[in-house]
């Protein structure tokens, strides 16, 4: 009866597993269409990628009703107890994503107004790395894959570098054309969301070493 049961409990982890892969999924979704968006001036798509919200929170809600059934259902061991809580706060931290990107495609349909001041190389730069940095947070946790999780919190360097590259070009465009100063400003905006999804990542990262040492950083 004992194994039947964990059985049981393992292949609603193993449920777990999946909701959260389709969680991060969705959340990836949503910031790549977000900064499509910025760059192509593409208001359609920015209300496309602002969508995502509803479905990401409704996941939420989906993961968080599986965890507490996974902890009402049975005695969970202290192993189970750390992957079930990691869970619960990984998902915290993946709804706030949702929302950054909401925020971009927000700002995305602002500066679809008027041509863009500059290149937006970097800011897409710190799309693309925060997005390997939120699906390898995620990995980490469902593999139980310590070292991806470190190198996930390593590479928060880049997108602060990354942050403080786009900081200086965008003060020096406000020193040097005054009457874009605005466009700049939601520009530092977007970028600042960026910095913020990185350290979300690096959060998620930090939860899925607590789910294989019960250490937390």
């Amino acid at each position: 009866m004992v194994d039947v049961m964990r059985l049981h409990f393992d292949q609603q982890l193993e449920q777990l597993n999946k909701e959260i892969i389709n969680m991060g999924t969705l959340v990836e979704q949503a910031i790549g269409m977000a900064v499509d968006a910025l760059i192509n001036q593409d208001v359609e798509k920015a209300r496309k990628a602002m969508d995502f919200d509803g479905e990401v929170d409704s996941k939420e809600k989906t993961i968080e009703n599986l965890c507490l059934r996974l902890l009402l259902q049975q005695q969970p061991v202290a192993k189970d107890l750390r992957v079930i809580s990691a869970a619960l706060k990984m998902i915290t931290d993946m709804e706030r994503i949702g929302d950054h990107a909401t925020d971009i495609s927000e700002l995305a349909i602002v500066l679809s107004e008027l041509p863009h001041i500059e290149q937006l190389t970097h800011i897409e730069q710190m799309a693309k790395e925060t997005m390997v940095m939120l699906i390898q947070g995620v990995e980490a946790y469902v593999e139980r894959n310590y070292d991806k999780a470190e190198q996930v919190i390593k590479h928060d360097d880049v997108i602060d570098n990354l942050f403080l590259e786009v900081k200086q070009e965008l003060i020096d465009v406000m020193r040097e054309k005054p009457d874009c100063a605005n466009q700049a400003a939601d520009l530092l905006m977007v970028a600042k969301y960026f910095e913020r999804i990185g350290d979300h990542a690096t959060n998620i990262a930090e939860w899925a070493i607590f789910s294989v040492t019960g250490k937390h950083e």
